[in-house]
């Protein structure tokens, strides 16, 4: 077999391209943030400047950091772009537009698939960074439609170790302490709302803890990883060996 080179690219085999912010968080496995979380290769590009703060603000200036970078990983050969950050979501539409691979900046995409599994009385919870900051133009932005009743939304600001590690940033993070804090958001969730059937992880960081919230709560989770590994799967097909 006789491979071509691309112009521009000096390394090849990574299917999925992630945008990270200008962060300092420790990105522990399972985090978006964090190679190992993956068993296939992934790309990281920073936006350079691109701050959890800044990204709140929802300021269009954002969209030309976040291109840059974008047609960066593009030029280095990925084939399907993510971000690190649920709030992305706001940029979905303008960065799919200009990049010429898929785009997929926002976990919160899964969200009419999850929809559409649900029963006419059900709900999908959904976990996120900072739910002040959290608004169903979040979802209508990206050009999705999900009945603002099929969906409930509770944050983890209130959790002060995941506060000063998220949103603070004071560089430290124990996930053992954050795991059970994302516990009791969890618990708190479904005991208020025991119409919800699938919980909806929004935020980069809380992949880690997506297995013991399903087996305290005993609910399908999904969340960044399962996005990225579907889209990967999409991307990568295997050919299937067995025997009839």
């Amino acid at each position: 077999m006789l491979y071509r080179a691309n112009p521009g690219q000096v390394s090849y085999g990574e299917s999925i391209g992630i945008l990270l912010m200008d962060t300092y968080t420790p990105f522990v496995p399972g985090d978006v943030g964090n190679a190992t979380t993956y068993s296939f290769p992934v790309r990281f590009q920073r936006v350079q400047g691109l701050t959890f703060d800044q990204l709140l603000t929802k300021d269009q200036a954002l969209v030309e950091p976040l291109l840059e970078a974008g047609h960066e990983l593009v030029k280095e050969g990925v084939r399907a772009i993510t971000g690190d950050c649920g709030y992305m979501a706001m940029f979905q539409k303008e960065i799919a537009k200009e990049l010429k691979v898929p785009v997929f900046l926002s976990s919160l995409l899964q969200l009419p698939f999850m929809s559409a599994m649900l029963g006419p009385n059900e709900k999908i919870g959904i976990i996120c960074s900072h739910s002040t900051y959290f608004d169903h133009d979040l979802i209508s932005g990206m050009g999705l439609y999900v009945d603002p009743g099929k969906i409930s939304v509770i944050g983890m600001e209130t959790q002060e170790h995941f506060r000063l590690a998220a949103h603070v940033e004071n560089g430290l993070l124990d996930p053992e302490v954050v795991e059970q804090e994302a516990l009791s958001v969890a618990i708190d969730l479904v005991t208020r709302e025991p119409e919800v059937k699938m919980i909806l992880l929004e935020c980069s960081s809380l992949p880690p803890y997506g297995k013991a919230i399903q087996q305290a709560t005993g609910l399908p989770v999904f969340d960044y990883i399962t996005m990225i590994e579907y889209v990967h799967s999409a991307l990568v097909k295997k050919r299937y060996k067995g025997f009839m």
